[in-house]
């Protein structure tokens, strides 16, 4: 079953809906259920200019209770936004991140500065 679009500003672009096959096949190989998410164009911003339409959009993807937002330009670049979150790989939430030493800041300086003898 496919993913539900919605939009409240005309649709999708046709390069958007015959690239939307492969994003669905993308997202079955990374054992996500394409009929779980919906998403939901609409405008970004509110209509300033009656004759001009909107610069972007907002894009919002919900799966189950859980949802989030991209504000993007086109249709294009939000799928390509969307099939890198779906092939990203997911972090080890349990190992501890790996920080850079961070270089002593100014109070420690100062410290070490007031240590040395005259």
């Amino acid at each position: 079953m496919p993913i539900t679009l919605q939009s409240t500003v005309g649709g999708f672009s046709a390069e958007f809906m015959r690239k939307l096959p492969r994003l669905e096949q993308v997202m079955i190989a990374h054992g996500l259920e394409p009929s779980e998410f919906v998403i939901s164009k609409d405008r970004a911003t509110p209509p300033s200019v009656p004759f001009i339409g909107p610069f972007f959009y907002a894009y919002t993807v919900f799966v189950g209770d859980e949802s989030f937002t991209v504000t993007e330009p086109n249709d294009i670049r939000f799928l390509d936004y969307f099939v890198k979150r779906c092939i990203a790989e997911d972090e080890d939430e349990g190992a501890p991140q790996e920080q850079p030493p961070r270089p002593p800041g100014l109070i420690n300086r100062f410290f070490r500065w007031m240590e040395r003898p005259i």
